[in-house]
């Protein structure tokens, strides 16, 4: 069964939505049953587990919170690397140089993954080889660019100096990686589906699990709807839901903004491109329906922190002065999360019972780190073991590399739970709010976060995230109510769009306010 459009966790629809029907299938699901493993999130983390334990053997259920990509993966820019936003250089610095190399190898291994699986099942996703270029522009940025080149060839990452890249700007330096790739990230995902129910597994949609309860090695989970019940369970949701856990202290939330656009010229850039930036800009083309795209990316700010709509406006001003742009086609955001200590948090849950695994801090590089979890973790449940577990083990302490940046980031978080419940704007009458809106306001001696839709009707919601009890922020581009401390984010009427928030933000009837 098919559907005609893809759903994303945001107003504003990704490039990859357009003209793609979405798989949906016609798996049966057994309440009775144990699985032998459960996985919680249909992006490529959660399919791509799900299908290697399928071939293995095992007997799989997805089950996801609402469609397969609607969360980071049907957001991503589809960079497929083997280089990371965490440097091998800032790798050995803060763990060891066998743990970069080990790092470099790990990166490699789910490129070839990706391609192996494409290949296999020869999925038609617009997988393309190109180079990956990355430049300098200042003294200080070609430094930083020379520690990037010595420390992967060190990691043994083939990349070299250039003096060409497909940009329309000055530079002083660059290098380029070879056999870097891209595709299309939902046609990827759905693909790997369709295999995955093909060997037997089940996956059912508009499920968000809520609790797990654990006993005698079995994981029961449940839903508003059914339970499942499961010897092993992965959250690949992107960060772990439910209450809190040490791993929400470990990442911190943020959102890259992205353009698709067309040009006034075929001065479309053939490979992928970086800058130096702080936060660093890339580019990259994809062609649909026969159309090409230059896709640019960055602009990134935390969660809940910075202006969504400025950063839109920086990121099309700064594309127009590297590119000729003739239109802006589509523009979306989506969510990543960076980990305290560089690399990426995979394995067993901590403060779990046994068997509950999960993946999350892949910084801006969700599909490749996506894929090595899936990597890590069929690995973890078939064999009881991974080479690459204790680098990046989620309950690794590391005080060096990670304990200022974890400080950094709580600390944000007390401010934001303590300073966010003053100051708010005060406002006499919800008709000054804009059509198709919302904001924090003051009504009535009541904290509320209003909404008002296009058609002048007004939704209030308790502020309050139900995850730790911050105050949510209003989301002036995708129209959603965003958790400024762990991430959770809701639609305009509450629904929860992303955890770890578990729970809807509670609805509050404006006539009843009106009455005290």
């Amino acid at each position: 069964m098919e559907k005609n459009q893809n759903t994303r966790d945001g107003r504003n629809q990704s490039i990859w939505q357009k003209n793609v029907s979405m798989f949906s299938p016609d798996s049966a699901f057994d309440s009775t049953k144990t699985y032998d493993a459960l996985i919680v999130g249909a992006g490529i983390t959660g399919v791509t587990t799900a299908l290697l334990l399928q071939k293995a053997g095992l007997h799989c259920v997805i089950a996801e919170a609402h469609n397969p990509g609607y969360g980071t993966t049907g957001g991503t820019t589809a960079h497929i690397n083997t280089f990371a936003d965490t440097t091998f250089s800032e790798v050995e610095s803060a763990f060891s140089e066998n743990s970069a190399k080990q790092f470099a190898i790990s990166i490699q291994e789910s490129v070839e993954l990706i391609h192996a699986l494409v290949e296999t099942y020869e999925i038609d996703c617009d997988f393309e080889w190109k180079k990956g270029y990355v430049y300098a522009q200042t003294k200080d940025e070609t430094e930083e660019l020379d520690d990037i080149l010595n420390s992967s060839i060190k990691a043994g990452v083939e990349v070299a100096v250039t003096n060409q890249v497909p940009v329309n700007v000055a530079f002083q330096k660059a290098i380029v990686f070879d056999r870097q790739a891209q595709f299309h990230p939902l046609k990827y995902i759905h693909a790997l589906q369709t295999e995955f129910t093909k060997l037997g597994g089940v996956l059912i949609e508009n499920t968000l699990i809520q609790d797990i309860t654990s006993q005698n090695d079995v994981h029961t989970a449940s839903s508003t709807s059914t339970q499942i019940k499961a010897k092993a369970v992965v959250y690949a949701t992107h960060i772990p839901p439910g209450g809190v856990n040490v791993l929400h202290f470990r990442n911190a939330p943020y959102r890259s903004y992205v353009i698709a656009a067309t040009l006034t010229n075929d001065d479309y850039p053939e490979g992928l491109v970086y800058d130096m930036q702080e936060p660093y800009h890339y580019f990259r083309t994809h062609v649909i329906d026969g159309q090409s795209y230059l896709i640019a990316g960055g602009h990134d700010h935390k969660t809940g922190h910075g202006d969504p709509k400025q950063s839109f406006l920086d990121l099309i001003e700064f594309t127009k002065k590297c590119y000729p742009v003739k239109e802006i086609f589509t523009r979306w955001s989506a969510q990543y999360y960076v980990p305290a200590d560089g690399l990426p948090y995979i394995g067993s849950l901590p403060g779990a019972s046994d068997g509950i695994y999960t993946a999350t801090g892949f910084n801006g590089n969700g599909m490749i780190l996506g894929t090595l979890s899936a990597m890590i973790l069929s690995d973890l449940i078939l064999q009881g073991e991974s080479e690459y577990e204790e680098l990046f083990d989620p309950a690794r302490i590391k005080p060096i590399a990670g304990f200022t940046e974890t400080i950094k980031e709580n600390a944000d978080v007390v401010a934001r739970f303590i300073g966010d419940r003053f100051g708010l704007e005060k406002i006499d009458s919800v008709s000054k709010l804009p059509a198709d809106s919302g904001d924090i306001v003051e009504y009535d001696g009541h904290k509320l976060a209003i909404y008002k839709d296009s058609n002048g009707d007004v939704q209030a919601l308790d502020p309050v995230c139900t995850h730790t009890k911050c105050i949510v922020k209003w989301n002036n581009t995708e129209k959603s109510w965003d958790c400024p401390c762990h991430g959770a984010r809701f639609d305009t009427d509450g629904t929860v769009q992303s955890g770890p928030a578990r729970e809807n933000l509670k609805k509050i009837a404006l006539n009843i306010l009106k009455e005290n």
